[in-house]
């Protein structure tokens, strides 16, 4: 079984991703890829496989994942043939090495956190107390933004490292390394996207720059990215006018435009599908005073 080498959006304001999982089953097929990976399991059982491991999940399981190890949950058959009484959920967070910064590992206080990250190449299942406090904190993280989500993964950071209520999943002689593939496809593709989100970036277009015919890069982009390339392109847009926003004094029809938006009406649809609000209400969230924010936090 070949594993499929996955890439999630991630939007442009945030510095992690944190998405609730939900449907009928998880759709998932066996995967990787490059982000450290924590998955708590809210509704549903089945089976799981990470490496050579395969065991059973049900609710408020727990597992944490390095980059590159392959994984797949499986549900059990009532899930996948529909008959099922409650969906399958899961809150899943995944965040690179880097996402702090090149250097950001270095700084002495997380050689615990450090040594933990080292031991999930083979995955880990987490138990007991350090399980359930996670699991808590996971939950509420879902309605938090900025600072309080940031702090949030710092806390959890905290409770992993510190702990010893956990067990290895894949075995120490798995030795099998997933290579990233497609990394400089990838590249290409999100780096052109990043550069040109401004302008009406065509299929013919985006296609020739991945060097795949029109039919070939839709497959290719879904399957991998987990949305459609138009999908990917609107997130991309909304994050940048989310800077805008945030940064800029210009009225929201100016922001919409400069994001590649050709018309408000879709501008507005799209960053409330997206971020759950309106961007008049980001502008004000944005603007909130970070110094009240921190004192609402202690």
């Amino acid at each position: 079984m070949k594993a499929v080498e996955y890439r999630l959006p991630q939007e442009f304001d945030k510095s992690f991703i944190v998405f609730e999982e939900k449907g009928k089953f998880f759709p998932c097929p066996w995967h990787y890829h490059p982000e450290y990976e924590l998955v708590l399991v809210t509704q549903s059982t089945g089976v799981r496989m990470v490496g050579d491991h395969i065991g059973c999940f049900e609710e408020n399981d727990l597992v944490f994942m390095g980059p590159v190890l392959p994984h797949l949950w499986i549900n059990d058959p009532e899930y996948i043939n529909g008959h099922a009484t409650h969906a399958a959920e899961a809150i899943v967070i995944h965040f690179k090495e880097d996402f702090l910064g090149r250097n950001f590992l270095e700084v002495p206080e997380l050689k615990p956190l450090r040594n933990f990250l080292n031991l999930s190449k083979h995955g880990m299942v987490i138990k007991g107390i350090t399980r359930d406090t996670i699991n808590s904190l996971m939950k509420r993280m879902l309605a938090m933004n900025g600072i309080q989500r940031l702090a949030a993964l710092f806390t959890i950071f905290d409770l992993l490292s510190s702990s010893s209520a956990y067990e290895l999943l894949a075995s120490p002689g798995y030795l099998k390394q997933t290579r990233l593939e497609s990394t400089d496809r990838f590249t290409k593709v999100t780096d052109y996207i990043k550069g040109h989100f401004d302008d009406d970036i065509t299929l013919k277009e985006i296609a020739a720059i991945a060097n795949m015919a029109v039919s070939t890069f839709c497959n290719f982009f879904k399957e991998h990215y987990r949305v459609t390339f138009v999908e990917y392109l609107n997130i991309v847009r909304v994050g940048n006018a989310c800077k805008f926003l945030s940064e800029r004094n210009e009225h929201v029809v100016e922001i919409a435009y400069k994001c590649g938006f050709n018309n408000l009406a879709n501008f507005n649809r799209q960053f409330k599908k997206i971020k759950k609000m309106t961007p008049s209400e980001y502008r004000r969230t944005s603007n909130v005073n970070v110094p009240e924010l921190l004192s609402a936090l202690i």
